[in-house]
């Protein structure tokens, strides 16, 4: 009995008495910045309680480390950086964290070894908490990062649940909106090339698409599916007008399959917008680079990433922030007019 009064009070049970993480009770006791004014009154005040003394070792340790948050993307594709809403996405990240002492990690982490990596990060503690973006399907990236009871923000919710802390666009709304400029423009034959169903993105933007044809007692001329690609849009086009001759719409659910879809109706002699209206998705750099300029739904893309960092440290200092879903709005250029 003698000995458990004279035992020394943890780190850990500080963090439990100032209900924040291990790591922000750390950060408050090596007197970093990064840490709310609401987390370190409660942590000063729980060391004061506790009669917490910190370890002169572990101190030093503490103070010649400097913290980490990891963004683990759900994607293994070489190409990845080709598409520019992942670089924009990470502008956004990094603009937040500029503010910060926080380092930023990156992972792709969708192969069972990128996965395995993964927990290996997480299970060293080399970071404070962790993004994900691009889950798909029953990704479990998202269980394997909460079983480690790590701070966690989410870009874009995932295809199945509703995790406690996300930031995601109005992708369903967005579609609608998309859907409803291209029927007061007088077009009736729309087809939509839809991203892929595995993700909750591309679920959201093709329910708003059938919202809108629906409300409007419309039914799509037809769907076809691709994979968020240049490429893919292209092909999936190819199919439609094969198909389809006399369409005269296509809702093209992201910008660089919009792009893809451009080519392949000028490859075919449609004349756009004069046979084909096309309305893409995201607002991206590439849409007024086509020819002729893409008429698309704005998404806050560094926005998202932003807030993600924003909503990160929030969580590492002690706060408990509030789910995020971003506003998106119709830009209107020549492809769509």
């Amino acid at each position: 009995m003698g000995a458990q009064a004279n035992r020394r009070p943890t780190l850990d049970e500080v963090a439990l008495r100032a209900g924040v993480s291990r790591s922000v009770a750390s950060r408050v006791i090596n007197n970093t910045r990064d840490v709310s004014s609401t987390a370190r009154a409660a942590v000063q005040k729980a060391v004061k309680e506790l009669g917490y003394v910190p370890n002169p070792s572990a101190r030093a340790l503490a103070t010649a480390q400097s913290g980490s948050v990891l963004l683990a993307v759900s994607h293994d594709d070489p190409n990845l950086f080709a598409d520019p809403f992942f670089g924009h996405v990470i502008v956004g990240v990094n603009a937040a964290l500029e503010r910060t002492d926080l380092v930023l990690m990156l992972l792709l982490a969708d192969t069972e070894r990128g996965k395995e990596r993964l927990e290996r990060v997480l299970r060293s503690r080399r970071a404070d908490g962790i993004m994900l973006l691009a889950l798909h399907g029953e990704d479990p990236l998202y269980d394997l990062a909460q079983s480690l009871e790590l701070p966690v923000v989410v870009g874009g919710r995932p295809l199945h649940g509703e995790p406690a802390w996300y930031v995601d666009a109005d992708n369903r709304g967005g579609g609608r909106t998309a859907t409803e400029h291209l029927i007061a423009s007088g077009r009736r034959r729309i087809a939509a090339i839809s991203g892929r169903q595995d993700t909750q993105v591309g679920v959201a933007r093709h329910q708003g698409f059938r919202e809108a044809m629906a409300v409007a007692g419309l039914e799509p001329v037809r769907s076809e599916t691709a994979d968020f690609t240049e490429a893919g849009g292209a092909a999936a086009m190819t199919r439609l007008l094969g198909r389809h001759p006399d369409l005269d719409a296509v809702f093209a659910e992201s910008d660089t399959m919009a792009a893809g879809a451009l080519r392949a109706l000028k490859a075919a002699g449609r004349s756009v917008p004069g046979d084909v209206a096309v309305v893409g998705f995201d607002d991206l750099p590439i849409a007024q680079g086509t020819d002729p300029a893409l008429t698309t739904i704005h998404q806050p893309v560094q926005a998202l990433g932003r807030e993600m960092a924003k909503m990160l440290v929030g969580l590492i200092e002690g706060e408990r922030p509030s789910p995020l879903i971003l506003p998106t709005h119709l830009v209107i250029r020549e492809s769509a007019p």
